[in-house]
């Protein structure tokens, strides 16, 4: 399955008339639409980022919100946060392959933890991208999923707020959650 260059269109239309702190993301025949986050999301994230920003492999540069797409599997997902080669970030356009993305984070949104949880949890393997942390504000939990076999993560590593995480390579790091908030 390939994403449709009408359902792009698509896309691009909903986005166009929408609030521009509005996420729109693609899977299969499915547009989910979500709206800015909270405070402590943002706080949550920067938390995190902070953290990969120091371990980073040289040539990667984080990204918020980038339109990932992988249209041989049509899927378009937009992580809260990524890493990309700079040179991907450098063509001027609205999405970048999926497979270019080291890793994906998520802050779960309380109004659609399935999302994340589900959906992306499905869809983020199959676009190629090999490491996914997702933060639960509500559950007060860290999770990385790794190792993608047959088209699902095969390795999961869970994490309470205050433990710490250990992110392999390429960042190779041991991720502090003490000073996440929950919602």
């Amino acid at each position: 399955m390939s994403i449709d260059p009408k359902h792009l269109q698509m896309i691009e239309e909903v986005r166009r008339r929408i609030p521009s702190d509005w996420k729109v993301e693609f899977s299969g025949d499915t547009i989910v639409m979500q709206a800015s986050p909270t405070d402590i999301h943002q706080r949550n994230l920067a938390i995190i980022q902070r953290q990969f920003e120091r371990h980073a492999p040289v040539g990667y540069l984080f990204s918020n919100n980038t339109d990932l797409y992988s249209p041989e599997v049509a899927k378009l997902r937009n992580p809260d946060l990524t890493y990309l080669p700079d040179e991907a970030m450098t063509t001027g356009k609205n999405t970048t392959p999926a497979d270019l993305a080291l890793i994906a984070v998520e802050v779960v949104s309380p109004s659609n933890p399935e999302n994340d949880w589900a959906g992306k949890l499905r869809d983020y393997p199959i676009m190629g991208i090999p490491l996914y942390l997702i933060v639960d504000a509500q559950q007060k939990t860290v999770t990385l999923f790794q190792e993608i076999d047959a088209g699902r993560y095969r390795m999961r590593e869970d994490a309470d707020f205050g433990q710490a995480i250990h992110v392999p390579a390429p960042f190779n790091f041991t991720l502090d959650t003490s000073g996440l908030l929950p919602y």
